[in-house]
């Protein structure tokens, strides 16, 4: 599932101007919060009238679960490709260290968009709290999709359970962003993905051909 999915049939300046404000709003709301953004924020960060706000939206709620599944697509964006390769452990591994890398980057500043969202809404509208648990499925639905692969090609033995490891996976993700956040070090994220993926690992048929150095936090390549 897209932003694009959950959009609805508008003409071209429609979804245009609809596109501006769900940008502005998931911008604003990546800055200072769901709480921390009015709709007069989005207005004027996004160069609309409020005519044209409560056209496309009929509230701050719908307009938050838009900016939902924006951030959902920049998100797995930033990923790619190495999101769409998760159909063995080297790309486990891959994937791993091109999310560790990037947030070390970035100095561990911010955590997760969608988390984010989640932990100031997922008590409030329940409507909401839907789509922020079809928003987190979206972005696992990679890591399922690659680990039924494995399982199915026999990589994996039998009784591995792909929908829990990639749930497992992305818990230790969240977790681990939270942490990295407040430690500013990707230690807490590189480690908790490590253990996750060794956790996969663990039900593989076949033996990895290198050996992670977790001395640093950051394993080595694997095959």
């Amino acid at each position: 599932m897209t932003t694009a999915q959950h959009t609805p049939k508008l003409t071209a300046r429609g979804a245009a101007t609809r596109t501006r404000i769900v940008a502005a709003t998931a911008d604003l709301v990546r800055e200072h919060g769901a709480a921390g953004t009015s709709l007069d924020d989005v207005m004027a960060a996004s160069g609309t009238s409020k005519s044209q706000l409560y056209h496309y939206f009929a509230n701050k709620d719908d307009l938050l679960r838009a900016a939902a599944w924006q951030q959902t697509d920049r998100t797995m964006e930033a990923q790619r490709p190495e999101l769409d390769q998760l159909d063995s452990l080297a790309g486990l591994r891959r994937w791993r260290d091109k999310f560790v890398t990037a947030h070390d980057e970035a100095g561990n500043v911010g955590g997760c968009p969608l988390g984010s969202l989640a932990s100031e809404l997922a008590d409030g509208d329940p409507q909401t709290r839907t789509v922020l648990q079809k928003c987190f499925t979206a972005w696992a639905s990679p890591l399922l999709m690659g680990l039924t692969a494995m399982r199915d090609q026999g990589r994996l033995r039998p009784d591995a359970d792909p929908d829990a490891l990639a749930e497992a996976i992305m818990a230790a993700l969240q977790g681990g962003l939270l942490l990295s956040k407040t430690y500013r070090s990707s230690r807490p994220l590189a480690r908790a993905l490590d253990m996750a993926i060794d956790h996969v690992a663990s039900f593989s048929t076949v033996p990895e051909a290198a050996v992670a150095d977790r001395s640093t936090g950051t394993p080595a390549a694997k095959v």
